[in-house]
């Protein structure tokens, strides 16, 4: 059997089984979950020892110390990931919720209802949890899921894909509603995306190159995760101790994440007191700063030695790094034009005591999140309440911002009548 011929088998399953789960009820949904929870923590050292031939294979492959810590599973990891499960069985199920009810002068009875979308292809890379999480975030919405992670997790993946197949199918989990592509075969991504027969969606989440190769061969919907270069605007009637406090936590609580502070722009106004309120704490924290020319010459004159000058590409880096880069702007409008044009539309904020000025701002950046004095450490599902996510989307269309489980959902009419005709 060829790769395409295999992965094809593999997506006609899914849409057989996807018929099944979308008939599944509620409750027996989160049997099926709790049942996976349990049989991950039966199986850890099937997972563990599966984690270590991927971890001692990225040794040898020289990955760096971060991407191993990221493919790593200890006991506590795999505790918290069947516990994460059990938290998504405990979350509400948005299938069946009535979104409209109405009735036709001619009697005609309409309502409009959340659904499955039926199969999803999720593609992603480095961390095996991502196994667990969206398998059952796909489940508790009724989807059929085809994984596809990444190489260097291969046996972690299929370990735990295996854990959580006989789990669910203890509990009547339909065959094949999850399942793993069981190759290193980078022929697998184009074959996924291509499979708009068998796949509804198929959902990205990894590096830009990873982004690029699935949006350009794709023949279905894809709610992809671009880049996170998120901007803080400084405004001149800001808080500073505060708009420091919030520069500080967005950048260096994580700054490998989607939703870290890349970009920080200050009012030029207050820019030297905010740059020599900041700077102490900047250098503490260890953060290099990439200047444009007038901040640079502010942080020169303070003696900051980790500075650099910005260049052509600064503005359109996502550095995930403790790295920052710094710009004086002229105004609001100078702000909002800046992150318009060199923003990736996922997470900005502005620091600001005139309620004017920050609703100019909502209303004017056109972002998945925007925020009034807060971090942008807050775009995460598990923070917006919606208990766990499947990723943070870019996108307009479908879904925007952290992924709940209602973005896993479609909806449809059902139309109930009397015999009516159209005249």
């Amino acid at each position: 059997m060829t790769l395409e011929q295999e992965i094809h088998t593999i997506g006609r399953r899914a849409r057989e089984a996807s018929r099944s789960l979308a008939r599944l009820s509620a409750s027996q949904k989160n049997k099926i979950l709790i049942a996976m929870a349990d049989e991950l923590v039966v199986r850890s050292p099937e997972i563990l020892a599966a984690n270590a031939e991927d971890t001692a294979a990225a040794e040898k492959n020289g990955l760096t110390q971060a991407a191993i810590d990221r493919l790593r599973l200890t006991p506590d990891r795999i505790s918290g990931m069947a516990d994460g499960i059990r938290q998504v069985a405990a979350l509400d199920d948005p299938v069946g919720e009535i979104l409209r009810d109405w009735t036709r002068p001619n009697g005609i009875h309409i309502q409009k209802i959340r659904t499955p979308i039926g199969v999803i292809g999720i593609i992603y890379e480095s961390r095996p949890n991502v196994t667990a999480d969206a398998a059952v975030l796909c489940l508790k919405t009724g989807n059929a899921v085809i994984l596809r992670g990444g190489s260097e997790a291969l046996a972690s993946n299929l370990a735990i894909a295996k854990a959580l197949q006989a789990g669910g199918f203890q509990a009547g989990l339909p065959d094949f509603s999850v399942q793993l592509i069981p190759t290193k075969d980078r022929g697998a991504v184009k074959i996924m995306a291509a499979m708009d027969q068998f796949m509804d969606v198929i959902i990205p989440r990894g590096g830009h190159s990873l982004i690029e190769a699935v949006v350009s061969a794709a023949r279905m919907p894809v709610i992809k995760h671009y880049d996170g270069i998120c901007h803080v605007f400084v405004d001149r009637e800001a808080d500073l101790q505060m708009a420091l406090d919030i520069a500080i936590n967005a950048k260096c609580q994580r700054p490998g994440v989607c939703n870290a502070l890349e970009t920080l722009l200050v009012h030029r106004d207050i820019a030297q007191d905010f740059l020599q309120l900041a700077a102490p704490e900047l250098d503490a924290s260890r953060v290099e700063l990439v200047a444009d020319p007038e901040a640079f010459k502010f942080l020169s004159n303070l003696n900051y030695k980790a500075l650099r000058e910005a260049d052509d590409t600064t503005w359109r880096t996502e550095w995930l790094d403790l790295i920052l880069s710094v710009r004086v702007v002229n105004d609001l409008a100078a702000a909002i034009d800046h992150i318009e044009t060199f923003g990736s539309h996922h997470s900005d904020a502005i620091i600001t005591c005139n309620p004017d000025t920050a609703e100019t701002f909502l209303a004017s950046v056109d972002s998945a999140t925007v925020y009034w004095n807060a971090s942008t450490r807050f775009t995460d599902g598990g923070e917006f309440g919606f208990g766990a996510e499947i990723g943070i989307s870019t996108d307009k269309l479908h879904a925007r911002g952290p992924m709940g489980l209602e973005e896993l959902t479609t909806y449809k009419y059902l139309i109930r009548g009397e015999g009516q005709i159209r005249k």
